[in-house]
């Protein structure tokens, strides 16, 4: 089994340096997944309401035989239930689908500003947080003007921020607030998919150096950043992969050469995206 560094975060919470993506799977799908990963050696699953897997993900991890408190799950917060009350209701929704007694880590999975009701909702999770009901609480697709909100009317700043991170679009700056303000950052999409990212003749040079594939050099760039990725994988040698990067290093050179391209957002700008 794989054995993978772990974070502190600023709520004093551990939070693995890498975990399982599991959008878009299904329950089925997400269930053996989960489970094989765990057994591989992750301990950092993700998922979302939107995802519609929370079913089979909890299934997953008290199926897996790992002790519950080893295991790390994260799932969202939709748009749809933004605000005080609407997010405690979507909260127990979550946790009865994962079957699970307390949630690990729960996002505001996009900060929907025209609705400008994300603040509520972090009022909400705080009161989860302090009944002992989730872990840490944290948001996903959050700019930097959306967090300081955030500290600004509540004081509570994230414990991370999950965010599009990848070669093609490095987020320095948001990446920079995020390490003032003691945040970890998790990358979602960090393996760029839909793009020529892995075929491409730089990353596959660094990988031949060291002996490893495109992928695993990709996922190794994001954990150097101090970022956290999180592969979506059901493959079981794709997940050993990905979850074995921590036995070499990529040289100062190396690191700027992999994410050294055209910077260009796939996802949704968190300004205007919508999803309910």
């Amino acid at each position: 089994m794989i054995s993978t560094p772990v974070h502190t975060l600023n709520d004093g919470t551990r939070l693995p340096a890498i975990g399982l993506g599991t959008w878009p799977m299904d329950d089925a799908e997400a269930e053996r997944a989960v489970a094989r990963a765990l057994e591989v050696g992750y301990r950092l699953v993700d998922t979302a309401t939107n995802y519609g897997n929370e079913v089979g993900v909890g299934l997953g991890v008290t199926r897996s035989g790992v002790p519950r408190e080893e295991v790390v799950v994260t799932t969202k917060l939709p748009g749809r239930h933004h605000g005080y009350e609407e997010t405690l209701a979507s909260f127990e929704e979550s946790r009865r689908r994962l079957g699970l007694d307390y949630v690990d880590l729960y996002l505001i999975h996009w900060p929907l500003p025209r609705v400008d009701r994300y603040v509520d909702s972090w009022r909400a999770m705080i009161k989860l947080r302090e009944e002992g009901l989730v872990r840490s609480i944290g948001v996903s697709n959050f700019t930097v003007e959306h967090i300081e909100r955030l500290e600004k009317e509540t004081g509570v700043l994230p414990s991370v921020n999950q965010i599009e991170l990848h070669p093609l679009f490095p987020q320095d700056e948001l990446r920079a607030f995020h390490t003032a303000k003691g945040i970890r950052t998790e990358s979602w999409s960090p393996l760029a998919p839909g793009t020529d990212l892995l075929d491409d003749p730089v990353v596959a040079g660094v990988a031949e150096a060291h002996g490893v594939t495109p992928g695993q050099v990709i996922v190794r760039w994001h954990t150097q950043l101090g970022a956290v990725p999180i592969p979506k994988s059901s493959d079981p040698e794709r997940q050993r992969l990905n979850l074995d990067v921590f036995g070499f290093t990529l040289d100062p050179a190396q690191l700027a050469a992999v994410g050294d391209r055209a910077h260009r957002r796939r996802g949704g700008d968190p300004e205007v995206h919508e999803e309910f």
